[in-house]
């Protein structure tokens, strides 16, 4: 996250969509930190949306990643449910925008058969690996989720959980309140 702008110093979450074999999870954790104290530990950052067909999972700023959910959504009925479409159009609207350029927000979105990570930087980007992951312990949760998927049987929801759980052992702006949804 930038750490400079309206913004700086606050921390938050650690979102991970894992997919294999036909099957998708997405996990987030519930920790908002402001500066080295923590805020909230129960915040919700992954939710069903579009008639519950689509997960979507956010880090950054909450009122920023809430403005861009809310777009987004729209941009899933407007391009009836069509997440590819629907993420491109919300990524050329986020850097365009006036008002938009300036949140401060990741999002990752699965309808179980695509997944995106959408940045405001004008990014759409699909895992080769059915992996991705954003915010503060993103990088702890991606290398234990490739650990588990590749040496292990466990089902997506075990892999999201425990890779979660690993991240927040780490990061400590993420913590084990963790809320999953499977798609």
């Amino acid at each position: 996250m930038n750490e400079s702008g309206p913004n700086k110093g606050i921390r938050s979450t650690t979102v991970l969509l894992v997919s294999k074999d036909g099957e998708t999870a997405m996990g987030g954790d519930g920790q908002v930190t402001l500066g080295d104290t923590v805020i909230k530990g129960n915040a919700l950052k992954v939710r069903r949306i579009y008639q519950g067909k689509v997960v979507a999972g956010f880090a950054g700023a909450t009122a920023d990643a809430f403005t861009l959910l809310s777009r987004f959504e729209g941009k899933l009925e407007q391009h009836q449910g069509q997440l590819e479409r629907a993420s491109i159009e919300l990524t050329k609207d986020w850097r365009t925008d006036k008002f938009l350029r300036h949140l401060e927000a990741l999002m990752i979105v699965t309808d179980g058969k695509d997944s995106f990570l959408i940045s405001g930087k004008g990014d759409v980007i699909a895992s080769d690996e059915g992996i991705l992951s954003v915010g503060s312990g993103s990088m702890y949760a991606m290398a234990a989720a490739r650990a588990l998927t590749r040496h292990t049987e466990m089902s997506v929801r075990q892999v999201v959980e425990e890779s979660l759980k690993i991240a927040g052992d780490i990061c400590i702006y993420t913590n084990s309140e963790i809320v999953v949804e499977e798609v």
